[in-house]
């Protein structure tokens, strides 16, 4: 089995050598580069890589991949799609032969997109950027996916693991341009339509999130559950941002319905009930949302949710309702998660003194 990688760059001289030293168990390495000016096609062919430049004009990611995709020899049997700020972790390879078989289209394997504090995974879910030849372009010009010309052949790969690490003062400036471009290019794609609600909520532009989330959730397209409720819980965000806590409450309770397995709406619920000291009710979501023990691979969940949040919530319910042995219990299982966190400290110290 020929395995290839390929990719776009540009101004990667920082992640290049560490990217190829991942890369290295494939059978060859292709790089589009679309306008380094720091060296960085020099740094990739010294270390074994295949690297032609082109200026994409105007630029889309999807035109980029394509272009980067048409450099691999037309010998590979599995191609895999990176960027450079991310790396394969030792063993791939070997996963990758052990799970494919002839009749796959494409892999799908765990990306951790995120890392918390303490270096444990963050937000991480499951990719599918590896695929047969022949079978598939990008679409899109940015949160581009492989469209595919047949049904598609999933196989899972145990062992695979694709981490994101990326350069924190990389802009992301032309995102929301290219997101506006997206939906109005293909305005029957639910998921570009979410990923545009998003944004505008990331940027504070809270009336267009809420608009363009709900045109989301109205679509017929816009069917998986997890999505859905997360459009929900960014709707509620926004009002709650506008001041508007009480339709707030309304949204995220709308995406508990949604997603009742997910955690990420009654700790959002929970963190509301705490704001407005309202502590039955947040030790009531608390609870449902510790009752969720299992996180699933979707990119829609959230560490936060995951972490010390709801048992810091709860010991504060707790406490505040007079039920202190429960308070410090919690606080307890709190801490035990995030042992850095001097204010769940502060708090178990204060509530083992037995003060107010």
């Amino acid at each position: 089995m020929k395995i290839y990688v390929y990719a776009i760059a540009k101004n990667e001289s920082a992640f290049a050598a560490r990217w190829m030293a991942s890369m290295g168990e494939a059978d060859g390495i292709y790089v589009l580069d679309t306008g380094s000016g720091d060296g960085t096609p020099d740094i990739l062919r010294g270390l074994g890589a295949h690297v032609e430049q082109a200026e994409v004009e105007p630029w889309r990611f999807d035109a980029a991949r394509n272009l980067s995709m048409d450099l691999v020899p037309a010998d590979g049997d599995v191609l895999v799609c990176t960027d450079l700020d991310e790396v394969l972790c030792p063993g791939w390879r070997a996963a990758l032969e052990a799970a494919w078989r002839p009749e796959c289209t494409t892999a799908r394997y765990e990306y951790v997109w995120s890392f918390n504090a303490d270096g444990s995974d963050g937000v991480k879910y499951l990719y599918e950027k590896v695929h047969r030849p022949g079978v598939c372009r990008w679409t899109h010009p940015v949160h581009e996916i492989l469209t595919y010309d047949v049904p598609k052949v999933f196989c899972h790969v145990p062992g695979m693991r694709l981490e994101h690490h990326p350069d924190p003062a990389k802009s992301r400036s032309d995102y929301l341009r290219l997101l506006e471009v997206s939906v109005a290019e293909s305005p029957e794609d639910d998921r570009n339509r979410h990923y545009l609600g998003r944004e505008y909520m990331y940027r504070g532009r809270w009336e267009d999130a809420i608009r363009t989330l709900r045109d989301h959730l109205a679509m017929p397209t816009a069917v998986w559950r997890p999505e859905r409720a997360a459009s929900m819980r960014y709707i509620a965000r926004a009002y709650l941002a506008l001041g508007d806590s009480e339709k707030a409450e309304m949204w995220l309770l709308r995406a508990v319905f949604e997603a009742p397995e997910q955690r990420e709406a009654l700790v959002e619920l929970a963190e509301l009930m705490e704001r407005q000291e309202r502590w039955p009710e947040c030790e009531r979501y608390c609870r449902m949302a510790l009752a969720v023990t299992d996180r699933d691979m979707s990119y829609t969940t959230e560490p936060w949710a995951w972490g010390s949040l709801p048992w810091d919530l709860l010991s504060l319910a707790c406490w505040h309702q007079g039920h202190r042995d429960w308070a410090v219990n919690c606080a307890r299982r709190a801490l035990a998660l995030e042992p850095d966190n001097e204010r769940i400290r502060r708090n178990l110290a204060l509530m083992q003194a037995g003060e107010p």
